[in-house]
């Protein structure tokens, strides 16, 4: 009988210290490695989609005029443009495609408006400026394509990209595109208000292009 009641104690106390082992663990909870419930392939970051924003884009141009070259400012009220998306800013400005209307010319004079559109842009067989973004380099650079004439010319300028502001301006001369007929046909018509202190009436074939745009993103 004694040694019948010794191994009830001894299986008794046997179960009792798994037990007790097995609901303490190791005693210090803040040491247990935390359990991965992220699922494989995702992570914490979340990828935005850049897009242009419609309507933002504005060419302004500088023309000149009488000998000490006076500048004369104006830009488009008609601009398509058609891009891709991307999560980076740049390749969305290099998707970029453009279509200037050269009828809308805004000059804030409307005599002005339509002698530049008639007796320039039209003598120059250009009722659209075509153009696009082909390369923004690491220099700062950007190369532009641009079409007048019939005649397409890679251009370059000096950009900068903020975060979704983007900025390019260069200075074109549109002899490049065999516009002089153009030049000289404006500067007829403009001869008195294209002379200067001296009394030479010049127009000259050298404009400088400032184009601005901002992008859009769905994280915005």
């Amino acid at each position: 009988m004694k040694i019948m009641k010794m191994k009830k104690y001894t299986l008794f106390t046997l179960v009792l210290t798994m037990m007790t082992l097995l609901s303490c663990g190791s005693g210090n909870d803040e040491n247990r490695p935390e359990e991965n419930t992220s699922i494989e392939g995702q992570t914490d970051e979340t990828s935005c989609l850049f897009r242009y924003n419609e309507g933002t884009s504005k060419l302004t141009w500088t023309g000149y005029k009488t000998t000490a070259k006076k500048g004369v400012p104006g830009s488009f009220n008609e601009i398509t443009v058609s891009s891709e998306q991307n999560e980076e800013p740049k390749r969305v400005i290099e998707s970029i495609n453009f279509s200037i209307n050269t009828k809308s010319v805004e000059t804030n004079d409307e005599s002005r408006n339509k002698k530049i559109s008639e007796l320039f842009f039209d003598i120059m067989n250009t009722p659209f400026i075509e153009g696009k973004i082909k390369a923004l380099k690491d220099d700062g650079k950007a190369i532009f394509e641009i079409m007048m004439n019939n005649i397409t010319i890679d251009v370059e300028g000096e950009y900068k990209l903020n975060g979704s502001m983007f900025e390019w301006s260069t200075d074109i001369d549109v002899s490049a595109w065999n516009g002089l007929m153009a030049v000289e046909s404006l500067n007829e018509a403009c001869k008195d208000l294209h002379a200067g202190e001296d009394g030479v009436s010049k127009t000259w074939s050298e404009v400088n292009l400032f184009l601005e745009l901002e992008l859009l993103s769905d994280c915005d």
